[in-house]
């Protein structure tokens, strides 16, 4: 049996922000979240930039091929984000999370690339499991048994990232899994998950069977929650070869 990828993407700007500096791409093949930082104008560039990089991968890519594709997109981006800092030195500073799962030709497998604080979770059966590990302060506290992981919820520092595209070199995270049919992507920046809790992101991934409605759900509760920042969500299936496609 063959398995397909099949997703959907929202993203809104939140009810503080004054634009969105996220960037998405929910294709057949790859998901994607990018949230950009360093001003708004860079931000949203930055983003826009490693999206646009890492969008070329939404093609079928053999199993063996899905790392290196991931890796040479990210170098790509970085590259770019260089040049266009280079362009304007007023740009100095901006950078992009980026979280992006590709699935490979045969449906046998699946890569995740990760840099920065945009999160991926993957529910199966009935665990639903953080993938990423935050590449933040608070979360190095954690690591070090300084402060709980409820505490860092809440930590006046939680928003600080130690990695980030920024044009220069970075020590992005890889990983593959082995889909399974059933399972439930998650991706989504944190102006997600820093207003809505854990337990309500389950509730919402098991009981909206549909993608776009779990997704617009999803963004409406972080809305809910006051939105003070950029909001953006994939959610994705893994679905037998035989399933039809939705509009």
């Amino acid at each position: 049996m063959t398995l397909k990828l099949r997703s959907a993407a929202v993203s809104d700007r939140g009810l503080v922000r004054s634009g969105n500096q996220d960037s998405v791409h929910a294709g057949p093949w790859l998901i994607a979240v990018a949230d950009g930082m360093g001003g708004m104008a860079a931000g949203d560039l930055a983003s826009k930039i490693t999206i646009e990089a890492i969008a070329g991968l939404d093609v079928p890519t053999p199993d063996d091929a899905l790392v290196i594709a991931l890796q040479g997109a990210v170098e790509v981006a970085s590259a770019r984000i260089r040049e266009a800092v280079e362009e304007d030195p007023g740009r100095q500073g901006m950078g992009t999370t980026l979280t992006a799962l590709l699935f490979s030709d045969t449906g046998t497998c699946a890569a995740l690339a990760h840099i920065g604080d945009s999160r991926a979770y993957l529910l199966r059966g009935d665990t639903f499991t953080q993938v990423t590990r935050d590449d933040t302060f608070v979360q190095m506290l954690v690591d070090e048994g300084v402060i709980t992981a409820e505490q860092a919820s809440s930590h006046p520092r939680r928003a600080v990232v130690t990695q980030a595209l920024q044009g220069e070199t970075v020590n992005a995270a890889y990983r593959t899994v082995e889909p399974l049919a059933g399972d439930r992507w998650l991706l989504c920046s944190d102006g997600l998950t820093n207003v809505v809790r854990s337990d309500t992101l389950v509730e919402v991934i098991t009981s909206y069977p549909d993608r776009s409605s779990c997704a617009k759900r999803l963004v409406d509760l972080a809305l809910r929650a006051g939105g003070p920042d950029n909001i953006t969500v994939v959610v994705a299936d893994v679905v037998a070869d035989d399933t039809p496609p939705e509009p």
